[in-house]
């Protein structure tokens, strides 16, 4: 008999070895409301290993009418926060049978869109958006346009972020704990202050900016709006902000409004010759893990970003609710090595 190529078997064949009929065979192989005998569904299963039949999950998806896949679109899988994120998922999907596929908007909004309408088409059981919303409204409107068809054909959908959309949402409180952290730098002695910013329509950027502007003003200290400085939300985007601020003479105290950020601030203050903290000093928001090994070790604002990630595959298992949900989050300022207490102060 002629070798069958690997993965080439068809549901039909599987039935044929097992000697049982064809629903039968999908029944054992792919569950469904009527229960197939140990018995049968043993024989189904070996007749299937014998065969190398791997199964056709599209189609199972059109049969059960939705999937076991759920999909998690992150802007940036390269960024340590997203990855967290995703091992959070990942780690409550593997013990619910669910499988996670990962998409990168490449910090691009309007390929949420596109992935969504994607995820719709394969039925999928579900979507996790993860990160900042934009202030784009009409992207908006069409990306809740989209989502709001994906729930109508009994999908699922959760947002890891802003408060901005109306769905599940896990909501980080990025202008509290922005504020805090700008309370506890004030309270060892730093006075003057510069932030490397996100893009300007990015809502977490802004929302933490606004939170460390309002934390200083309430310890009686401005932040000039020149000294808000706007590039990429990435390491390499932290690193040209902070060799503008450093060209233009600034020696104060960085904020950086993600840990990504912050990274590439140290490194370039590192290519100019300046130690933090001794000639000056930086912190960032998150605290993540990946980079708790930097040396000097990290001010930052520390999120539990597995738990966000656990949390909205919870959101997905449970029943659905009247209306939207939202789980705050909140961060908590630990301060390390790279901004030591000003003497004087």
């Amino acid at each position: 008999m002629p070798q069958r190529a690997a993965g080439s078997a068809t549901l039909a064949d599987v039935a044929r070895e097992a000697g049982v009929s064809l629903a039968t065979a999908s029944r054992a192989l792919n569950g469904g409301t009527r229960q197939v005998s140990g018995t049968l569904r043993e024989s189904v299963l070996q007749a299937a290993e014998r065969l190398q039949y791997t199964a056709n999950v599209p189609a199972q998806a059109m049969a059960r009418g939705r999937g076991n896949v759920v999909g998690l679109l992150v802007h940036d899988i390269v960024d340590p926060y997203f990855s967290s994120i995703a091992s959070g998922v990942m780690r409550v999907a593997a013990r619910h049978g669910l499988t996670v596929t990962i998409a990168s908007t490449e910090n691009r909004p309007e390929k949420e869109l596109e992935y969504v309408t994607t995820l719709r088409g394969q039925r999928a059981r579900a979507v996790i958006l993860a990160g900042s919303r934009n202030e784009d409204s009409a992207l908006q409107r069409n990306l809740t346009k989209e989502l709001k068809a994906f729930e109508a054909a009994d999908g699922r959908v959760v947002v890891i972020g802003q408060r901005k959309l109306p769905f599940d949402t896990v909501m980080l409180e990025n202008g509290p704990g922005a504020a805090a952290l700008a309370g506890r730098l004030t309270g060892i002695g730093h006075r003057d202050f510069l932030v490397l910013a996100g893009p300007p329509g990015l809502l977490t950027s802004r929302d933490r900016v606004l939170g460390f502007r309002d934390g200083l003003a309430h310890h009686g200290v401005s932040l000039p709006a020149n000294h808000v400085l706007h590039a990429e939300f990435t390491r390499d985007g932290g690193y040209a902000a902070m060799v503008r601020a450093l060209e233009s003479g600034f020696r104060g105290c960085v904020f950086a409004v993600n840990d990504v950020m912050a990274v590439g601030a140290m490194a370039a203050c590192r290519d100019h010759g300046l130690d933090v903290p001794e000639h000056i000093a930086i912190a960032g928001f998150d605290d993540i893990i990946t980079l708790r090994d930097i040396r000097p070790s990290l001010s930052t604002v520390r999120v539990p970003i597995e738990r966000m990630g656990e949390q909205a595959l919870d959101f997905i298992l449970d029943d659905r609710a009247a209306s939207p949900r939202v789980k705050p989050i909140t961060g908590e300022v630990v301060l390390r090595e790279s901004t030591q207490p000003l003497e004087g102060k």
